[in-house]
């Protein structure tokens, strides 16, 4: 019986005829390119959620540790793999959040921008008031300097004296004269002054390096907008890059905790299914915040404080140390997460959501 081969149009191997896939590299035989093939292998490589995404999704919930410690010791194809479970669940979360962030955005830019009119107001009362400053002050000063010739008591005069202090301080305080600054550029912005005139009058040299003409830039395209609503757009779009840059520092840090306990790439899976299990949690909440608008702030509280417990049990499996050793590394471990590492990274993301929105 004669055999017939054909080749694998991946891996140019010679393969058996009757054979549905290639035995070499896994791809399907005469697998002809069509819309439905394209399509197919874009989601099935990114977004699948196949068997195993259910099999993992349930211990990953439940189970701190158990996914990390199978995948590790080599367990890998009965459960979604780390980075593809991580970005699976993180792309829900972003879309969920979107529903969320598009509402909260437009509260807070209808808030600057009544904080705006208000300071509009209250600039063009110092305004007044700076220029009778002098006025002001000349009669009082006379009156105090003669006050025996006036009819005060002491607690009168105590008065007195401190309104002359505030008043001159008042004047003095250079705060004043950047609120008429703003206004003098809130004038030039009206009357149709070109952004060079505009950098002029804020103060801008031409000798000034990148970073300072990039602030001017920024600060001259608020004072257009009078909105808020790009920087803080711009700054929700920059919190997935911030959290895959946070992925390999808490990953990291758990080497530096457990620094005899595998290589850097061990950590880094726990981490990413840690991270995937925060931005579960977080999914659930948003869903939550959704249908209940009321949402109970005890439930969220005591969702926060879960975390820290999964994190507690997931080194505990993992790395296999006494339940008192795994509760001061993990209390250790948040702690500096939480107080030196994200208020960093949300520094960051603040001032690149400021420079470049």
């Amino acid at each position: 019986m004669s055999r017939y081969l054909r080749g694998c149009s991946n891996c140019i191997q010679q393969f058996e005829s009757y054979y549905p896939f290639c035995p070499y590299c896994g791809q399907k035989a005469g697998n002809q390119l069509t819309l439905n093939v394209l399509f197919n292998n874009t989601i099935s490589n990114y977004f699948s959620v196949d068997a195993r995404f259910f099999k993992s999704f349930i211990p990953l919930m439940v189970k701190p540790g158990y996914l990390p410690k199978q995948f590790i010791t080599g367990r890998r194809l009965m459960y979604l793999h780390p980075a593809q479970m991580y970005l699976f669940i993180s792309i829900i979360f972003f879309f969920l959040f979107s529903f969320v962030s598009r509402e909260k955005v437009e509260d807070i830019d209808s808030a600057i921008k009544k904080d705006i009119e208000q300071s509009h107001v209250l600039r063009d009362s110092i305004k007044k008031s700076s220029r009778n400053v002098t006025a002001i002050q000349y009669p009082i000063k006379s009156g105090f300097n003669n006050k025996d010739q006036l009819i005060m008591t002491d607690q009168q005069q105590k008065e007195v004296q401190e309104l002359v202090e505030k008043v001159e301080k008042n004047s003095s305080n250079p705060i004043f004269n950047i609120a008429i600054n703003e206004m003098e550029i809130d004038s030039m912005i009206t009357a149709g002054a070109s952004d060079e005139e505009l950098y002029r009058k804020m103060g801008m040299k031409a000798d000034d390096g990148y970073f300072t003409k990039r602030m001017y830039k920024q600060i001259l395209k608020f004072f257009k907008t009078k909105s808020g609503e790009s920087i803080l757009q711009a700054f929700l779009d920059s919190i997935p890059l911030a959290m895959f840059i946070l992925l390999p520092i808490f990953a990291l840090i758990l080497k530096l905790f457990y620094f005899n306990k595998g290589r850097f790439v061990h950590h880094l899976v726990f981490t990413f299914y840690f991270f995937a299990f925060l931005f579960s949690v977080f999914s659930l909440l948003v869903i939550a915040n959704l249908i209940w608008k009321d949402f109970p702030g005890w439930i969220i509280t005591l969702t926060m404080f879960s975390t820290f417990f999964y994190l507690f049990f997931g080194v505990k499996r993992l790395y296999g140390q006494g339940y008192i050793l795994s509760f001061i590394k993990s209390s250790a471990i948040s702690f500096f997460f939480l107080s030196m590492v994200l208020p960093f990274a949300l520094l960051i993301m603040g001032l690149m959501a400021f420079m470049f929105y």
